[in-house]
């Protein structure tokens, strides 16, 4: 969305996690061609998520370049208290996806391809639910993309020119 939210991969610690494996068959007039797509996701845990997709012809190779790719696709996310700021939904594709913050101690209730990239971004109380589409690579591009639309106090109150001592002192 904006160039703001980019962040570079030097100098953090960045965990990555495997969403979904696929087997592709190509059928050639020779045969059988056997290769492997891999979506992954990368994160530090406190606020850098990314994604990236590598294909291979081994498994590895594709875990790798997905890795490799998910690096180069990093985006900054606003945590407050261990959840998101604000109820924020998003679609990509067949997929929409709801994201809704929650009271400490209730955890990240979410399925799998959204629970991989609420996890790896550092959000530990959220409520989600996918609709629609429950294609992985739609699934964590629309949560990506619902991530990215969620803003703080902070940002928004610098887009209007106001100061948030201001707001809250009288």
């Amino acid at each position: 969305m904006e160039n703001t939210k980019k962040v570079r991969t030097s100098d953090i610690e960045l965990k990555d996690r495997l969403v979904s494996i696929q087997r592709v068959t190509k059928v050639t007039k020779g045969g059988r061609t056997f290769t492997f797509s891999a979506i992954v996701v990368v994160g530090n845990e406190n606020g850098v998520v990314g994604y990236g997709l590598g294909k291979a012809s081994e498994v590895t190779t594709a875990i790798s370049k997905g890795v490799e790719d998910a690096k180069k696709n990093l985006i900054k996310v606003p945590i407050l208290g261990g959840t998101i700021p604000h109820a924020q939904e998003s679609h990509f594709g067949g997929s929409l996806v709801l994201l809704r913050p929650a009271a400490p101690g209730t955890g990240v209730i979410a399925g799998g391809a959204m629970r991989a990239v609420l996890e790896s971004v550092g959000i530990h109380n959220v409520l989600a639910k996918s609709k629609g589409s429950s294609n992985p690579h739609n699934l964590v591009k629309a949560t990506v993309k619902a991530l990215t639309e969620l803003r703080d106090a902070y940002t928004i109150a610098q887009t209007r020119g106001v100061s948030l001592s201001k707001v809250f002192n009288g």
